[in-house]
C-alpha cells in the first residue's frame, strides 16, 4: 500500500501568494524555504531548536474538526515543509513594511526602544501579530504568556512589553490597579511619579518644588504612544479562500521522497495502521518539536516519517463518563483549552487532574512548541524529564492503542515504561488516544515542577501526586506518587505508596512519607544531569508541598468536623500558593533637554533606533541575509572531540559521497600562515595536537548547508588522548598558568592586619557565561580573482584584527581584504576577537576554492568553540574594624582563560583594577592569576573582568556585615570612597557622584520602611522567604592598552546637501550609529534626516580599534566632531558671503568653488596609562557610577525566585539618547541578572560542554525581569571627559545586578536562622534554584547527605 507514485504536489500559501512545490525533501525546514527559496530573511535562525523563537511565523489554516479559521505562532526552524499542505503562512514581511506602512504591531515596538540589534524583533512582533489575531483587544497577561517562547538578549525585555502593553484592554497608568497601593498616579507611595525626582512628591525635596526656571526637569517618558496607529483588525490580509474551498474536499494520501528519507501523510486511520505494520519503525511526527531536534542535533537518522495530522479519529476529543477523552494528534495547546473549559464548567472535585495538568502546561515550552507539539508526542517519546508523563501515570489516565490486531486500552501505570525512551507499546502499534479521567470526591491531585528558568524550560524534577481518602474520613485508601528526573524513566514510588496506604494524613505520615521516599528516590552521585542532592532533595520538599495542600483542602471541605487532621500552620500556608505573577509596574526618568535647545537637535532626547524600523519589519540586512553569489559555497567547521589530544590521522574519503560535497580544507590549504591568535598561540587549524573540545581541524565545502553538515559527521578523526586540565583547581594543583601574573600593592598590608579588630577569611567561585547573542557568528567571503583580493562580510566588533588575520593566513598584504560590517545581531564582546578563528578558516576556502563561501554557524557550535566569560575563583583575607570600617585586604583571583591567551590577561587587569569595588581600601595587596586549560579559549565579555572582581569584594563585604552585626547598608556607606580619594592603583578620583546615586536610589527605593516590611514577611512565612540589598558600582571607561584609545571617521557631503557618515564603530544594537548621527546632526547644525551611515568598512577608516570597553561613543565621536568641525571650517568664509542662505546653498556654492567636502576626524583619549610594577599612572579616563537596591522572594523547599522590585540610579553624565542609555542600563541589568542567578555552563570531567543551546542553557526570559522596575538617571552631572558632556554605558550597569544575588543571599540567612544556623556560609555564583536550595539547610536536605567527593566519578565538574 506504500505509495509508489512520486510527484504529489504539495500546496501552501506565504503572504497570501500561492506557492506550488512538486520536489519536497521531507529534511527541508519552513526556514530554510523562507530564506533560501523565496528570500524572506524577516525570518532568522538563532538556535535551530525551537527555543528563541526568532524563527516564530504565524500558521493559519482552516480546521475541519472545529469548523473555523485557527491562527497560530510556529517556529519555522523545525516546521517541516511537508506538513504546510493546505496551510497559510504569514512571516513578518507579510504584515507592513516601511516602504507602504508599519503595522503596529512593528511599529510600537520600534518606537518604544524594544528593538536593540533587532534579530529577535521580528519573531517577537510574529508573537504580538498572531496575538492580536486571535484578540484584538489582549489582557496584559495574554501579552506576557504569548512571549514565553521569545528569547532577547539585549534589551532586557522591559521596553518590549511597555511599548506592547498599550494594545491590553486593562491598561491603566501603570498596570497596577488604578490608585492602588503601589500605582503610579497614587501620592501616597515613594514611588517614581511622571515628571518627578521621586523624592516625596510636592515634599520639601521634591523637583517639583523649585522654581521654575532653576531646576531640571525630569521626564518619564521615551515615547509617546498618542502617535501609535491604532490597530484596525478589519485591514488585516483575508485567510485565502481557496484553502476554505479546499477543506471541504477529500483529502488524498500524500508522499515526498528526499534524499535520505521519505513522508507520508495519510488521510484515514486504516491508511495510518496499514502503513504502521508495513513500516514498524517509522516515526509518527505531528510537531517535530522531539524528532526534529534529534535530527539535527543528535545525529539520528529515521527513514520514514508517517504524519497522523488529518486523521479525524487522532484529533477528536470525547467528554466521557470518566475523564475526557484526546486524540494523541491533539495539539498540548487545544488540550489547554478544552481542559481550561472544563474547569471553569464542572465542579471543582471533578477536575483536580485537570488543574494539575494546566499547571505543567503553562510553562511547558513556549506557545510556538505548544500550538504544534502533539500530545500523544509527549508521551511516546518517553522523556524520564516529561513534564505530563508523571501526571498521567499517578492519575491513572488510558491509553487506547490501535494496530492492525485491533484495539487494546492500557493503564499508564509503573509497566509502561520499559527503559529510557521506551515503551511497551510494540513497534507497529499507534497511540491512538489518551483518557485523562475525572477525580472523584475526597480525590486530591498536584503536580509540581522544578527548573533552571520559569519559563519554557525542561524540568530537574517533575511530579504528580494522588490521594483518595476513605469516604468523610482522613485515612488514605490510595496513593500514588510519580516522579521524572529521578531515573531514566517517570517512576512511581510503589514502596512508598503500599507503606502509606491506609495510614492517617497527619505529621507522624509526613515523617514517614519523607524517610521511605529519601530511601527509595535514591540517585547515584555520578546520575547523569548532576545536581544529586538538590533533586533528592527536591522529591521530599515536593511532597511536603502536596502534604500541606491536601491537609488545607482537608480541612476546607470537612469544615465542622475539623477533628479530622490538624490545620496547616499559618506560617506554612505560603508553602502551598501557586506561582502566579503580578502586573508589571515600572518607570525610566530621565533629564529633558535644556530650554531653549533647537528642535532639529536631537542631542538629549529619546531619539529611535535608526534601524528600529526596519528590523521589525524584518527589511534590516544581516551577515547571512545577504543574498546567494551565482556559485557559492556552504562551509561547516570539523573539530575536536577530545579536550587534549594528539591527531593520528583525519579521513575525509567517507564525506566524499555525500552529495554536493566539493572538497576538505585543512592546515595544508592554508596559503599564508597557519599561526593565528592575538598572542600567536592559536592555529587557523590544528595540525598535531587539538587542546580542546572544538578545537578546529578542517572544514568542509558543499553546494548547501545541509550537505556540508552531513559530509562533516562523516569525516573520521583517530586521537591518541592526552590528560586534559579542565577546572581552575585542576590548573592550581598542576600549576598550569599563563606566565605574566600580575600584582597591585598599596600601603602596609601587614600592619593594616595588626591593626584590625577582626580577620576574616574565604573564597568564593563566579562561574562563567555564554554571550548568546541572538545571531550567531558569520562569515561570507568574496575572493576579487585579482591579486589575492578578498572581500569579507563578517559579524565582527573588531575588524582590524579580522582583516589582519585573515590577510595572514592568505598570505597578503592587508591592503588586499576588506572588511565590512553593517550590523551585528548582538555581540557583547563575544565578537571583540573570537569571530576571528571562523572568518580566517572561511577566507582560506574561498582562496582554495576561488569562489564565495559562507558559513554561519549553527548555535550548538557557536556555543562550543567561541569561549565566553571567564570563570573566576577569589581568595580573600580581610581585617576591618568592629565598626565595619575595612583596614587591609589580601586577594588572589584565578581566572580560566581556556587554551590560549587571546583577551586573558586583559580581563585579569581589569579585574584587579576593579577589586575596591567603590571603597576605600587603605591597605591592598593582590596577584591576578590566568589558568591554562583545556577548554576553548575564554574572550571579551561585558564588564570584561570588572563584574568578576567586583563581586568578589561585594562578597567579603556582604561576610564583613554579617560578622560585625551591622546592617549591610550601613557597612558599605561607611566605606564609600569620597570626592578626591586615590584608589587602590593611585588615581584620584574627580566628579565622583557615587553618594549622590547612593543616597536618591535609598530614598527612591524607600529602603528602610520595606526592610521592615521584609522582617515581618519573613517572621509570618517559614517555606518563603524575601531580602533585599542596595549595591554600588564604580566602573573605569578605557581600553586598558593606551593604544587601543584612539578612533577615526570619515565625513562626506554631496552636494545635494546630504552627508555620509562613517567611524571605526560598529553597530550591534547598542545605538551607536544613532548616537553618532545625533552627534553629527549638532556638530554640523543639519537635522539627522541628512545624515546616513551605511556600514562600518576597513576601506573607509583603517585600523580601528574594536567596539568594546563602553568607549565607542566616547572616542568615535569625538572623531566625528573633528571631521565635522573641519568641514565647518572650509564653509565659513561661504557661509559669510550668503549667511541667510541654507544649508543646500552652502553645500552647493562650496562645491562651485573647488572646496572640498569630505574630511577625516581622529581622536585619542590624552594621558592614559598606568605602570602595574610601581602602581601608578592613570588607566582610565573617568568612572561610571551607579546604585541599584533589589528585593527578591526565595522558595526555600524548591530554590525557586523571584524578582520583586529592582531600583536603580545611574550616573551616565548628560546623556545623548536617554532611550538607549536606559536600554544599555536595562539590558545589561538583565544579563547581569543570568550571569548571577540562571546561567550555568556545565562540563564533563573530560571538558565536553553539555550545555550547547537554549534548552539546557538558560538566558533570562520575558517573566525573569524585575516586577517591578525603575530606572532613573542621575541629574546634573556632565562629564568633562567625553563628547557632548555623554559617558561611557555598555558596560557599566551589568554588575549592579549582583543586588540581585545578594538579596538572595540575605533572604537563604533568614530560612536558615529558622533552621537554628547563624553561622556565615559560602553561596557561590549563579545562585541557581539547586544552590539556593541547597543553602537552605533543613529537614529535608539533612535526609539527603551528600556523597564524599572523591568516592564517585562527578557527571558536571565546575570549571
Amino acid at each position: 500500500m506504500a505509495p509508489n507514485k512520486t510527484g504529489d504536489e504539495l500546496v501552501f500559501f506565504v503572504n497570501g501568494k500561492k506557492v506550488v512545490e512538486k520536489d519536497v525533501d521531507p529534511e527541508t525546514t519552513l526556514l530554510t524555504y523562507l530564506r533560501r527559496k523565496l528570500g524572506l530573511c524577516g525570518t532568522k535562525l538563532g538556535c535551530g531548536e525551537g527555543g528563541c523563537g526568532a524563527c516564530t511565523v504565524m500558521i493559519s489554516k482552516y480546521d475541519r474538526f472545529r469548523k473555523k479559521i485557527l491562527h497560530h505562532t510556529a517556529n519555522a526552524c523545525l516546521f517541516p515543509l511537508c506538513a504546510l499542505h493546505h496551510v497559510a503562512v504569514t512571516t513578518v514581511e507579510g504584515i507592513g513594511n516601511t516602504k507602504s506602512r508599519l503595522h503596529p504591531a512593528q511599529e510600537r515596538i520600534a518606537k518604544s526602544h524594544g528593538s536593540q540589534c533587532g534579530f529577535c524583533t521580528p519573531g517577537i512582533v510574529m508573537s504580538m501579530y498572531t496575538l492580536l489575531r486571535n484578540k484584538p483587544e489582549p489582557q496584559m497577561e495574554d501579552i506576557e504568556d504569548a512571549f514565553q517562547g521569545n528569547l532577547c538578549r539585549c534589551t532586557g525585555y522591559r521596553p518590549i512589553l511597555e511599548g506592547y502593553r498599550t494594545f491590553a484592554k486593562d491598561l491603566n497608568c501603570c498596570g497596577r490597579i488604578a490608585n492602588g497601593t503601589g500605582c503610579c498616579r497614587s501620592e501616597r507611595e515613594n514611588s517614581m511619579n511622571g515628571g518627578c525626582c521621586g523624592g516625596k512628591t510636592n515634599g520639601p525635596d521634591c523637583c517639583m518644588n523649585g522654581k521654575e526656571d532653576n531646576v531640571t526637569m525630569m521626564s518619564s517618558s521615551l515615547f509617546n504612544s498618542s502617535e501609535f496607529q491604532p490597530l484596525d483588525p478589519t485591514q488585516e490580509p483575508i485567510f485565502p479562500p481557496e484553502l476554505m474551498t479546499q477543506s471541504n474536499k477529500q483529502q488524498k494520501q500524500l508522499c515526498f521522497k528526499g534524499e535520505r528519507v521519505m513522508w507520508i501523510q495519510p488521510t484515514t486511520l486504516k491508511e495510518l495502521v496499514a502503513l504502521k505494520s508495513q513500516y514498524p519503525s517509522a516515526k509518527l511526527v505531528v510537531g517535530n518539536t522531539e524528532v526534529g531536534i534529534e535530527m539535527r542535533l543528535k545525529n539520528m537518522l529515521y527513514p520514514v516519517i508517517i504524519a497522523p495530522a488529518w486523521i479525524s479519529e487522532m484529533n477528536a476529543v470525547q467528554h466521557t463518563e470518566t475523564g475526557v477523552t484526546f486524540g494523541a494528534a491533539c495539539t498540548l495547546s487545544s488540550v489547554e483549552e478544552v481542559l481550561r473549559k472544563a474547569v471553569a464548567e464542572l465542579p471543582p472535585y471533578k477536575t483536580e487532574v485537570f488543574q494539575a495538568v494546566l499547571e505543567q502546561l503553562r510553562w511547558f515550552a513556549g506557545p510556538q512548541i505548544r500550538n504544534v507539539a502533539a500530545l500523544g508526542g509527549n508521551i511516546m517519546t518517553a522523556s524520564p524529564i516529561s513534564d505530563l508523563n508523571p501526571v498521567l501515570m499517578a492519575s491513572g489516565s488510558k491509553l487506547t492503542l490501535v494496530s492492525n490486531e485491533g484495539k487494546r486500552t492500557i493503564t499508564m501505570d509503573e509497566k509502561f515504561f520499559t527503559g529510557y525512551r521506551k515503551t511497551v507499546v510494540k513497534p507497529e502499534e499507534i497511540l491512538l488516544s489518551v483518557e485523562i479521567p475525572y477525580s472523584k470526591k475526597g480525590e486530591y491531585f498536584s503536580a509540581f515542577k522544578q527548573a533552571s528558568r520559569r519559563e519554557d524550560d525542561i524540568a530537574i524534577v517533575t511530579c504528580g501526586m494522588r490521594v483518595l481518602f476513605q469516604d468523610g474520613t482522613s485515612r488514605v485508601e490510595e496513593i500514588k506518587l510519580s516522579y521524572g528526573g529521578m531515573a531514566p524513566t517517570t517512576v512511581l514510588a510503589l514502596k512508598t505508596c503500599q507503606e502509606l496506604t491506609g495510614r492517617d494524613w497527619n505529621e507522624k505520615l509526613l515523617q514517614n512519607a519523607c524517610h521511605l521516599l529519601a530511601g527509595e528516590m535514591d540517585l547515584s552521585p555520578s546520575a547523569p544531569g548532576g545536581m544529586v542532592d538538590f533533586r533528592r532533595t527536591l522529591t521530599l520538599s515536593f511532597f511536603f508541598k502536596f502534604y500541606l495542600t491536601v491537609l488545607q483542602k482537608l480541612s476546607k471541605n470537612h469544615h465542622g468536623t475539623n477533628n479530622l487532621c490538624e490545620p496547616v500552620p499559618s506560617n506554612y500556608i505560603s508553602a502551598t500558593e501557586l506561582f502566579h505573577k503580578d502586573p508589571i509596574a515600572n518607570a525610566q526618568l530621565f533629564q529633558e533637554v535644556p530650554r531653549g535647545q533647537a528642535v532639529e537637535d536631537m542631542v538629549g532626547r529619546p531619539l529611535m533606533h535608526v534601524s528600529a524600523a526596519k528590523q521589525a519589519c524584518g527589511e534590516a540586512v544581516y551577515c547571512d541575509d545577504i543574498p546567494h553569489y551565482e556559485n557559492e559555497l556552504y562551509l561547516t567547521l570539523v573539530t575536536s572531540t577530545k579536550a587534549h589530544a594528539k591527531i593520528l590521522s583525519v579521513d575525509a574519503s567517507e564525506a566524499q559521497s555525500v552529495p554536493g560535497f566539493v572538497c576538505f580544507v585543512s592546515a595544508k590549504d592554508v596559503p599564508g600562515s597557519n599561526i593565528t591568535g592575538i598572542a600567536n598561540d592559536e592555529t587557523v587549524f590544528a595540525e598535531d595536537v587539538v587542546t580542546c573540545v572544538g578545537h578546529i581541524i578542517g572544514a568542509v565545502l558543499a553546494d548547501t548547508q545541509e550537505h556540508s553538515r552531513r559530509a562533516a559527521k562523516a569525516v573520521k578523526i583517530k586521537y591518541e588522548e592526552l590528560k586534559p586540565i579542565v577546572t581552575i583547581q585542576e590548573a592550581i594543583e598542576k600549576r598550569s598558568f599563563l606566565k605574566s601574573i600580575k600584582r597591585i600593592n598599596k600601603g602596609d598590608v601587614k600592619k593594616g592586619f595588626e591593626e584590625s579588630d577582626h580577620i576574616l577569611e574565604g573564597e568564593m567561585y563566579l562561574g562563567g557565561q555564554e554571550h548568546f547573542y541572538l545571531e550567531t557568528h558569520c562569515t561570507v567571503a568574496v575572493p576579487k580573482g585579482e591579486d589575492g583580493e578578498m572581500e569579507l562580510f563578517v559579524s565582527t566588533q573588531n575588524l582590524m584584527k579580522t582583516q589582519e588575520f585573515a590577510a595572514n593566513a592568505l598570505g597578503v598584504p592587508s591592503n588586499r581584504v576588506v572588511v565590512r560590517v553593517k550590523r551585528m545581531g548582538g555581540g557583547f564582546g563575544g565578537k571583540e576577537t573570537r569571530n576571528t578563528i571562523l572568518t580566517t578558516a572561511v577566507a582560506v576556502a574561498a582562496f582554495k576554492t576561488g569562489r564565495p563561501v559562507r558559513c554561519m554557524l549553527d548555535r550548538d557550535e557557536d556555543m562550543l568553540i567561541s569561549g565566553g566569560r571567564h570563570p573566576f575563583l577569589g581568595r580573600y583575607k580581610v581585617g576591618f574594624m568592629k565598626n565595619g570600617k575595612v583596614k587591609s585586604l589580601e586577594v588572589s583571583y584565578y581566572s580560566n582563560g581556556g587554551n590560549s591567551v587571546d583577551l586573558s590577561y586583559g580581563v585579569i587587569d581589569r579585574a584587579l583594577l576593579h577589586l575596591d569595588n567603590s571603597y576605600n581600601i587603605p591597605n591592598v595587596s593582590s596577584v591576578g592569576i590566568v589558568c591554562k586549560t583545556n577548554l576553548p579559549s575564554n574572550t571579551a565579555f561585558r564588564g570584561f573582568g570588572g563584574p568578576q572582581g567586583m563581586m568578589i569584594a561585594e562578597c567579603w563585604m556582604s561576610d564583613l556585615a554579617q560578622k560585625c552585626g551591622l546592617p549591610p547598608e550601613e557597612v558599605r556607606k561607611l566605606n564609600l570612597y569620597h570626592e578626591g580619594d586615590l584608589t587602590h592603583f593611585n588615581q584620584k578620583l574627580e566628579g565622583f557622584t557615587l553618594r549622590r546615586c547612593w543616597d536618591e536610589c535609598l530614598s527612591s527605593s524607600s529602603y528602610h520602611a520595606r526592610k521592615k516590611l521584609i522582617e515581618e514577611f519573613n517572621k509570618q512565612n517559614r517555606w518563603k522567604k524575601r531580602g533585599m540589598c542596595i549595591i554600588p558600582t564604580k566602573f573605569g571607561i578605557s581600553f586598558t592598552i593606551p593604544f587601543l584609545n584612539q578612533a577615526g571617521a570619515l565625513v562626506h557631503v554631496y552636494t545635494d546637501g546630504s552627508v555620509l557618515l562613517t567611524h571605526g564603530g560598529t553597530e550591534m544594537g547598542q545605538g551607536l550609529h544613532t548616537k553618532m548621527i545625533q552627534v553629527a546632526s549638532r556638530s554640523l547644525g543639519i537635522p539627522t534626516s541628512k545624515i546616513y551611515i551605511s556600514e562600518t568598512s576597513t576601506n573607509t577608516v583603517p585600523n580601528t580599534s574594536p567596539t568594546a570597553a563602553s568607549v565607542s561613543a566616547d572616542i568615535n565621536g569625538m572623531a566625528v566632531h573633528n571631521a565635522c568641525q573641519t568641514i565647518l571650517k572650509r564653509l565659513e568664509p561661504i557661509k559669510q558671503s550668503n549667511p541667510k542662505g541654507s544649508w543646500e546653498d552652502w553645500i552647493k556654492a562650496a562645491y562651485e568653488n573647488c572646496v572640498s567636502l569630505s574630511a577625516t576626524g581622529f581622536y585619542r583619549i590624552p594621558d592614559i596609562g598606568y605602570d602595574f610594577e610601581k602602581n601608578e599612572g592613570k588607566p582610565f579616563c573617568y568612572f561610571s557610577y551607579g546604585v541599584a537596591c533589589s528585593e527578591v522572594e526565595i522558595d526555600c523547599l524548591t530554590g525557586d525566585h523571584k524578582n520583586i522590585r529592582t531600583d536603580i540610579v545611574m550616573d551616565v553624565g548628560t546623556s545623548l539618547n536617554p532611550a538607549i542609555d536606559i536600554g544599555q542600563i536595562e539590558g545589561a541589568f538583565v544579563q547581569g541578572l543570568g550571569l548571577f542567578t540562571m546561567e550555568e555552563l556545565r562540563y564533563s570531567p573530560e571538558g565536553n560542554l553539555y550545555t550547547r543551546g537554549p534548552g539546557m542553557y538558560k538566558i533570562p526570559a520575558f517573566g525573569d525581569i524585575p516586577t517591578e522596575f525603575y530606572v532613573s538617571l542621575l541629574r546634573d552631572c556632565p562629564n568633562s571627559k567625553a563628547v557632548y558632556s555623554s559617558k561611557a554605558v555598555g558596560e557599566p550597569p551589568l554588575f549592579l545586578s549582583a543586588s540581585v544575588f545578594y538579596a538572595i543571599k540575605d533572604a537563604i540567612y533568614s530560612a536558615r536562622r529558622d533552621s537554628g544556623l547563624t553561622e556565615l556560609f559560602r553561596l557561590d555564583s549563579p545562585a541557581t534554584p539547586e544552590r539556593i536550595r541547597n543553602a537552605c539547610v533543613d529537614i529535608f536536605t539533612k535526609m539527603c547527605p551528600s556523597a564524599e567527593p572523591g568516592t564517585f566519578k562527578p557527571w558536571s565538574v565546575r570549571v
